[in-house]
Formats: C-alpha cells, sequence, structure tokens
C-alpha cells in the first residue's frame, strides 16, 4: 500500500495506479485530418464531437500542420450557434520567441500586431508556417469550460512553427471569448489559402 498526494493536498490509499481516483485523464474524441482543407471545424454534437458540459477542460493537439501557401498562421474562431458563425468577441494576448538556422537573429516579443481587444475576427496562433516540403506547425490549445454560462471562455494556446524564412517561433497566445453563452463550436484555418495537410485532436479532461 501507498500514499498518494492529490492536487487538492488529500491523502489517498492505493494498491496500484489504478485504484486512484480523483485524477483528472485525458479521453479521446476526435481526430481531423486536413487534405487541402479551406478550414477544419469541430462542431458540439456533430460527427461524435463532445464540445458541452461533459467536460470542463478541452484540449487540442495539432500535429504538422502544412500550408499551401508559404507564409501562412493558422487561426482559430469560437461559435454560441453550433457553427452558423465564428465571431466570438475576443481579448487576448501574443508574444514569442524565434531564432533562425544561420544564428543571426534571435528575439523575444510581443506582438501587438497579432493580439485582440473586443475583436471578432481570427485570432492567430501559429505563425508564418513555411510550406517547403519539410516545414510545418505544431502546438496545442487549452480551452476552459466552453458550457458554462457564468463565465468568458478562457483559452491558452502554446506553437512552434518552421517559419517560411527559416527560423524556429514559438508562440505563445492567451485570452478569453468574452460571452457568457456556451461555446459549442471551434474552427481553424489559415490566414489565407488552404491546409495543405496536418492533423488536429481534441481530447477531454475529465
Amino acid at each position: 500500500m501507498a500514499l498518494v498526494k492529490l492536487n487538492n493536498n488529500g491523502v489517498k490509499n492505493a494498491t496500484a495506479f489504478g485504484s486512484i481516483t480523483g485524477l483528472g485523464s485525458m479521453v479521446f474524441i476526435k481526430k481531423l485530418t486536413a487534405s487541402s482543407s479551406a478550414t477544419l471545424s469541430f462542431v458540439g454534437g456533430a460527427s461524435g464531437v463532445v464540445l458541452d458540459n461533459t467536460y470542463k477542460e478541452y484540449f487540442f493537439t495539432f500535429n504538422n500542420m502544412h500550408p499551401e501557401t508559404d507564409n501562412k498562421s493558422l487561426t482559430l474562431n469560437l461559435s454560441i450557434d453550433g457553427g452558423s458563425n465564428y465571431n466570438v468577441a475576443k481579448t487576448t494576448t501574443f508574444f514569442y520567441a524565434y531564432h533562425d538556422e544561420g544564428n543571426n537573429a534571435a528575439s523575444l516579443d510581443y506582438n501587438s500586431g497579432k493580439d485582440l481587444a473586443q475583436g471578432t475576427g481570427e485570432q492567430f496562433f501559429i505563425l508564418g508556417i513555411g510550406n517547403d516540403n519539410d516545414q510545418s506547425g505544431s502546438g496545442t490549445l487549452h480551452l476552459f469550460n466552453p458550457s458554462s454560462t457564468t463565465f468568458v471562455k478562457h483559452f491558452i494556446a502554446n506553437s512552434n512553427s518552421y517559419e517560411a524564412t527559416n527560423n524556429t517561433q514559438n508562440c505563445f497566445v492567451a485570452g478569453y471569448g468574452n460571452t457568457t453563452s456556451a461555446v459549442n463550436a471551434i474552427q481553424f484555418k489559415m490566414d489565407s489559402g488552404s491546409i495543405a495537410s496536418g492533423d488536429i485532436c481534441l481530447y477531454g479532461i475529465a
């Protein structure tokens, strides 16, 4: 028997890991694969997508997102009407670090051109992805309690891209969808052109 300390500072007895209760787990929900796709959308209640009060946190992974057009950025937007409109007002913050292959340039900057202040348009979160055969962008996104009808909808994204100018670029985005209506759909697309390839997986955090 072992004593296990939980995040809430409680202690439980456990004889095996599988016997521990009260710990969060990640539950796979849906995978979307791009193939010259204009958009990739997760709509709650459609095509096996869960995006409701089943989970208080939803987690997305982005694997080798590759644009058809050079130097394009992956964006996101939220919907409260099942994907009829992706136009939730968002207030966000955006900063990034980059370093080039030749070791000639590196920086850590706040990017005021990519943040939003009650903007209803797309939020950039993987910047400047190149479309050479070996270039892509990958990352993660947390969306917290989208079904709440009390609180705004917080999200945090972290990504890295093999940028068109041969930089590695690590982007950090956080903010909230400023609505107390339930968010029940989320859409991803390049700022222009299509997503040539890559996949996005959705998980619920139990």
